[in-house]
C-alpha cells in the first residue's frame, strides 16, 4: 500500500490508535490478546450495546468494565513499537489518535481518569500520557514526521467535560504539544452526529473548536509566521469551506474522511468541479457485513 501511494507521488501517515475501554472482553481480538480491556480507571463506557453483534456477541453486549492500567509506560512502549513497525512498513510518518473517546482521550478526561498517581488528577497529570506517548513517537520518527488528532468537544464514546474544564485541559495540552514541534495538530469540529444521547441528554460539549484553539497554533496577528507546527481542521467540511479557511490563513490544511470513502476519486472530482457523493453506506464502516472488505471502501463508482 505504501509503495502504491509513493508511486503516484503521495505521502502516507499511519494513525496509531488504541481503543482503551471501547472494547469487549469477548471480542476475538481481545481474547487473542490474553488481557482484559484496559483503561486509565475502572469506569465503564455507556452506549456500546449492539456494536459487537457482528463479532458474534449477543445484541445486548456493550463495552466491558475495563481493568485499570498498572503502569502506563508499558502502553507507551507499545505505541513506540507500533511507530517502529510503521517505519518498517514504509509509511512517511505517524499520527497519534488522541480523540473520540479512545485511550489517550480517556486519560485527558477526568470522568474517565480517576487516577491519584502522576497520570491523573490535575490537568498536567491527565495530559501526561498523551505527551509522553508523543515523545516516544518522536524518538522514532523525529518531530516533523509526527502529528496528532484532537477532539475537545467529546461526546463520542462517552467522554466530555464541562466547558471551562474542557478549555483548560485542551489549551494546556495543545500548548505543551507545540513545544514538541510536531508536524501538525489536527483539530476536530463538533459533530452532532458523533454526539450520542445518553440518559436523555447529549454527551458532548459543543463549542467553537477552531476559534478557541486555532490561535494557539496559528498566531492571528502573524498567521504565515507561526511556528513549524501546521494546523489541520477536520469535521463536516466541504471543499469550498476548506478553501476559504485556507485562503483566510485560519488553517493550513483541511482533512476529509467520509468524503474520501464515498468518493475514491475525490481529488479529481474537486479539481474538475464534479458533484460529490455525500451518501456513504455507514453500515460498511469499520466492518465487512458481507464478508468482502471491498464493499463500502473500493466499490464506490468514479465520477463519469
Amino acid at each position: 500500500i505504501t509503495d502504491e501511494v509513493h508511486n503516484v507521488g503521495g505521502k502516507i501517515f499511519c494513525q496509531l490508535w488504541h481503543t482503551g475501554r471501547i472494547a469487549n472482553n469477548d471480542m476475538p481480538e481481545q481474547k487473542l490478546a490474553g488481557k482484559p480491556v484496559p483503561a486509565p480507571s475502572a469506569v465503564q463506557a455507556r452506549g456500546g450495546e449492539g456494536l459487537f453483534e457482528r463479532f458474534g456477541l449477543d445484541k445486548s453486549a456493550g463495552y466491558s468494565m475495563p481493568e485499570p492500567i498498572d503502569d502506563p509506560m508499558t502502553i507507551i512502549a507499545d505505541y513506540k513499537n507500533a511507530a517502529l513497525m510503521a517505519k518498517e512498513a514504509g509509511f512517511d510518518g505517524v499520527e497519534l489518535h488522541s480523540a473520540n473517546g479512545y485511550l489517550v482521550h480517556q486519560f485527558l478526561d477526568f470522568n474517565t481518569n480517576k487516577r491519584t498517581d502522576k497520570w491523573g488528577g490535575s490537568v498536567e497529570n491527565r495530559c501526561r500520557f498523551g505527551l509522553e506517548t508523543l515523545k516516544a513517537l518522536i524518538s522514532v520518527w523525529g518531530p516533523d514526521r509526527v502529528g496528532i488528532k484532537i477532539n475537545p468537544c467529546g461526546g463520542y464514546d462517552d467522554v466530555g467535560m464541562p466547558l471551562e474544564e474542557t478549555k483548560e485541559t485542551f489549551t494546556y495540552y495543545i500548548e505543551e504539544i507545540l513545544k514538541l514541534k510536531v508536524a501538525y495538530v489536527q483539530l476536530v469540529n463538533y459533530l452532532p452526529q458523533m454526539d450520542p444521547e445518553l440518559d436523555g441528554k447529549k454527551r458532548g460539549t459543543p463549542h467553537d473548536v477552531l476559534g478557541t484553539y486555532g490561535p494557539l497554533v496559528k498566531d492571528p496577528a502573524n498567521p504565515s509566521g507561526s511556528g513549524t507546527t501546521k494546523l489541520l481542521l477536520n469535521g463536516s467540511l466541504n471543499p469550498e469551506q476548506a478553501n476559504e479557511l485556507i485562503s483566510s490563513q485560519l488553517i493550513d490544511a483541511a482533512v476529509f474522511g467520509t468524503l474520501w470513502i464515498s468518493n475514491p476519486d475525490l481529488q479529481a472530482r474537486v479539481e474538475q468541479g464534479k458533484e460529490l457523493n455525500t451518501q456513504p453506506d455507514h453500515k460498511t464502516f469499520y466492518g465487512f457485513p458481507g464478508g468482502d472488505p471491498r464493499v463500502g471502501y473500493s466499490d464506490y463508482p468514479d465520477a463519469a
